[in-house]
């Protein structure tokens, strides 16, 4: 969340800031200053009473020894007037900092200076291409059609089994499915990161740390008698590994990757983008996750669409990346960049990354901080992306390699499939 110090400091520029999220802080951040503005004066009152009880307690001391009982007693009348009115005012900021926490948490993330304006995804900024168009057969067909053909994916057993969304992969899919995992932990490991196995279900402290909580608590699934949280990505129980920690500065960056299954309700979801692998409840991901110095964050960020870009590449799949405009940013990143890959078969563009930076927002609910060289404290900027998600990366790879004698697998996944065709 952003820091109550930025907020009061620079109030018109977030307000102006976040009207590019097209969302409007005014009411709520007045709220903040008065609320703030009331807990301050609270504590005055406060420090003024306990430095009365203070003095009056060492004047009890002296009037008791000067033999005035009289004195000493009214005194300590009033010490007990004073400790009340100190506790009534410590309750009262207590409730002040946590209302005044609980509309903290409902301000978005400023987004970056370099953000488009815009409201929805067809204002994104398209900001470089790569990969070639593949030309299909005049047989071609959508992966949901392949999944039949050969076998691969049952959409109606998963229905069966859990509901829709929920697909069961077959003989070389599912292999397909392992393959790619390996495939991009093996490509993380390589670049650097070290390898987590995290927990798929989080606390609701993780999910409040990387603001999963409250902004999208009606798309995670929920178990009600533990109080624990499915995981909607391997970021949440990744990132949180560093919540309530004081890194040391040498220590950045810290630079962790993750496979995990992911689980979304999707709630509202509907139309052609559900169909097949496209919109799923449960998928697999392999994500990437870095915590940085603030001042090299940016960079950071760079390098890691670099990086995904050379998984699409290896895969030998078509891409673009997008800078996300405001209105199709997530509450908390401050700046996102999506890839997505073409699918000839569908004849459109898949999403299948998001990489992004969200500068101390994640942090400072986390409380992740370094000590920097003169021994200060401060926020560390925390940053993921995708790398990759499965579902429509296998979609895109199933359509675009089909041919009248089967799909061909790329070059690069062949030793972590051992086959070269589904056929």
């Amino acid at each position: 969340m952003l820091t109550l110090k930025y907020i009061t400091e620079n109030t018109a520029e977030v307000i102006a800031r976040l009207a590019k999220k097209h969302f409007d802080g005014t009411a709520i951040i007045a709220q903040v200053i008065e609320l703030d503005n009331a807990r301050k004066a609270a504590q005055v009152q406060a420090d003024n009473a306990s430095a009365e009880l203070n003095n009056l307690s060492k004047e009890i001391g002296n009037l008791m020894k000067q033999g005035k009982q009289a004195e000493a007693n009214a005194a300590k009348e009033k010490t007990v007037e004073l400790k009340e009115i100190i506790k009534t005012i410590g309750d009262q900021q207590s409730a002040a900092e946590q209302k005044l926490n609980d509309l903290l948490v409902q301000i978005p993330n400023l987004p970056h200076e370099s953000v488009p304006s815009g409201k929805h995804a067809e204002d994104n900024l398209v900001e470089r291409t790569g990969g070639s168009m593949p030309t299909l057969y005049d047989g071609a067909v959508p992966h949901w059609d392949l999944a039949k053909k050969y076998d691969l994916i049952d959409f109606e057993l998963g229905v069966k089994i859990s509901g829709a969304g929920f697909p069961v992969y077959k003989g070389k899919c599912a292999r397909l499915q392992r393959a790619l995992i390996n495939f991009f932990l093996d490509n993380a490991r390589e670049s650097g990161y070290l390898e987590i196995q995290p927990p798929y279900v989080v606390n609701a402290a993780s999910g409040y740390g990387t603001g999963q909580l409250p902004d999208k608590e009606g798309q995670m699934y929920h178990c009600t008698i533990d109080d624990l949280y499915l995981i909607p990505t391997a970021e949440v129980p990744v990132t949180n590994i560093y919540r309530d920690v004081i890194l040391n500065e040498s220590e950045l960056p810290i630079k962790n990757t993750a496979y995990s299954a992911c689980f979304r309700r999707e709630a509202g979801s509907y139309g052609k983008d559900v169909r097949g692998l496209n919109r799923l409840h449960q998928f697999d991901k392999v994500e990437i996750v870095q915590i940085q110095h603030p001042d090299k964050s940016y960079e950071t960020l760079d390098q890691m669409v670099n990086y995904v870009q050379t998984l699409v590449d290896k895969l030998e799949l078509p891409w673009r990346i997008l800078r996300l405009c405001g209105g199709d940013m997530s509450f908390t990143s401050a700046l996102t960049f999506d890839f997505e890959v073409y699918s000839a078969a569908q004849e459109r563009w898949l999403e299948v990354s998001s990489v992004s930076n969200f500068e101390s927002y994640q942090a400072n609910r986390l409380k992740c901080r370094f000590k920097s060289g003169d021994k200060k404290t401060q926020l560390a900027h925390t940053l993921n992306g995708s790398a990759l998600a499965l579902p429509r990366i296998v979609a895109a790879l199933l359509e675009n390699n089909q041919t009248p004698e089967g799909i061909r697998i790329p070059k690069a996944l062949i030793p972590y499939t051992g086959f070269d065709i589904i056929d």
